[in-house]
This record gives structure tokens, sequence and C-alpha cells, in this order.
């Protein structure tokens, strides 16, 4: 299984990368860390500087049919910057289209809206984004995972870093399915 994890260079929360690498490691399955930039990405614990981490390919630089699945992972300045840089949005939105599984947690869900791969689907996110979401077409509830399988694609969607277990047992059950 070889997943990609998509941030930008600053802004992402730790615990919201972290976590799900590690599950996808315990899984027995490779984690790819994506960004805009060949620099290292500098994480963040809420508004505190945390760890720094190697970027593995500038997104401009991946293709699609080389992960079987995609993660975005949180933080409110994260998805931010990734949902201003075209490249990235381009990145996501080709991954939906071509049916493999994208899984977000938090903040995430805006870069999906930017991608314009929301229309008719069902979404959790951090309740601060039910507005967007809903503006976007989406369905928005207030669940520690959902997995939606209307659309092209499997989206995996998580509310907060207290649903990171469950939300790496979700997209990983997903994944494995395309790996398999």
């Amino acid at each position: 299984m070889r997943v990609a994890f998509l941030v930008a260079h600053e802004g992402v929360e730790q615990v919201e990368l972290a976590e799900p690498r590690q599950a996808v490691t315990d899984a027995g399955g490779t984690a790819y860390l994506l960004s805009t930039t060949d620099d290292d990405v500098q994480a963040f614990d809420h508004l505190d500087k945390a760890d720094t981490f190697t970027v593995d390919r500038r997104v401009s630089q991946a293709r699609v049919e080389d992960y079987d699945g995609l993660v975005l992972p949180g933080g409110v300045a994260n998805p931010d910057a990734l949902r201003m840089d075209s490249t990235a949005v381009a990145f996501v939105r080709e991954f939906c289209q071509t049916g493999k599984p994208v899984a977000a947690i938090c903040h995430a869900p805006w870069v999906l809206i930017e991608a314009d791969v929301v229309r008719g689907r069902m979404l959790t996110s951090w309740p601060s984004l039910r507005t967007d979401l809903r503006n976007a077409g989406a369905d928005w509830v207030d669940e520690q995972v959902v997995v939606c399988e209307r659309g092209p694609n499997v989206l995996v969607t998580s509310r907060k870093p207290d649903d990171l277990k469950a939300f790496g047992e979700a997209f990983v059950a997903e994944f494995r399915k395309v790996a398999a």
C-alpha cells in the first residue's frame, strides 16, 4: 500500500500528519510526503512550532498512478495554503477523478472544496467548515468518521485529532482495497 500525504510547506497539524502516517506503516504500507516545495515541512501543535518533516517529492513532480491513496492532514494554515496552490488542487482533483480513495481530516476538506469534488457527497470536518461544505454542495454531518462511496471515488473524512484512531482504521481499510 503506497500512500501519499499532501501538505503545504508549513502549518500542518503535527498529530494529523504523524498518526495517520504511523497507521499506514503499522498496516505494512509506505507513506510518502508530498509538498508544494522541496523544503522541510514545518508542522505545528496548534499555534506552536513542532517538528519538521523531510519531503519525499514535490507535488508538481508526483504522479497519481504511483499511489493507492491520498491523505490530506489538517491544521488551519495547511489546507488554506494548499487550496491556493493550483498544482496541489489539480493533484487532488485528479486523484478523485481516477477513482482512488482520498482521506481528509479537520480543515483539510477546504482542499476538496477547491478541487470541486464534494458536490453530492457526505462529509464531516471541523465544525467551522460546515457552511463551506454545504455551500459547495456537500451533505455535512457531525460524525467521528464518514466513508462516502457516492461519486467517482471513496472519500474518508474525520473531524479532529480526537478521531484519529477511527480515521486511520477507516482510510487504511479503504486504501487496502485499492492496493490489493
